[in-house]
């Protein structure tokens, strides 16, 4: 699973850990990785790491030789890998344009490819996507990240249908206001405003527990009193 070293992703990695599945840990900060890993395997789970930068080809690949020799198989990938920002539209500059997309979207492709290339042999497998509420309604200054959501979006639904001669199924998650370092200010917030990323792992692992011939194809959790229903 990728983005494991914090926030949603590392909790994804504890509750799937937790449900007795071996997880392989992505992301840049090796250190972090290693320290989750030895927090799961002391709580009798099975990880591996695997230090990769999700926007590198090279890296993506290797990390999925890594979960075959490792693993000789492949029954989950969860995209988590992502990083915010709320620059004005007309002060973005193209780098951090394309610094986003390489980051929420480009990695997101690549590492369903390779997924792909291990599961339809197999006959099986599910990829769970982590977007965000933004895909369903945006805030301001986020037209970046709102955009690279509302593509994953499009991008899981393509999977699905790419998949599913092959058993393969695809989900997309929408979390709303979460508490993780990507949004720090969050922690201050009382518990009808903000998640614990723990939360947003139940749901996943929830998905990972279906049957092979049941998919939840898409899932917005958000705390009871984030202003995203109701009219004015």
């Amino acid at each position: 699973m990728t983005g494991a070293s914090s926030g949603i992703g590392e909790a994804i990695a504890q509750a799937l850990a937790a449900e007795g599945m071996a997880v392989l840990l992505a992301a840049r900060r090796k250190d972090r990785l290693e320290q989750l890993a030895a927090k799961i395997e002391a709580a009798g789970g099975r990880a591996r790491v695997c230090q990769t930068d999700v926007t590198n080809e090279d890296d993506v690949i290797c990390l999925f030789h890594a979960a075959n020799n490792e693993f000789a198989r492949l029954d989950l990938l969860v995209n988590c890998a992502g990083i915010a920002d709320a620059t004005p539209t007309d002060e973005l500059s193209l780098a951090r344009w394309r610094e986003m997309v390489d980051v929420n979207l480009t990695s997101a492709f690549l590492c369903a490819r390779e997924a792909l290339r291990m599961m339809k042999p197999q006959k099986r497998g599910r990829i769970i996507n982590v977007a965000s509420i933004s895909a369903k309604m945006p805030r301001e200054n986020s037209i970046a990240y709102t955009s690279t959501k509302f593509a994953l979006e499009g991008m899981t639904r393509s999977l699905a249908l790419d998949g599913r001669p092959f058993g393969i199924t695809a989900s997309v998650i929408h979390p709303g206001a979460t508490v993780t370092e990507l949004v720090p200010h969050m922690a201050g917030r009382p518990a009808t405003d903000s998640m614990q990323a723990s939360e947003v792992a139940a749901v996943v692992a929830l998905i990972a527990a279906l049957p092979d011939e049941t998919n939840l194809l898409e899932a917005t959790i958000l705390p009871i009193g984030q202003p995203f229903l109701g009219r004015g």
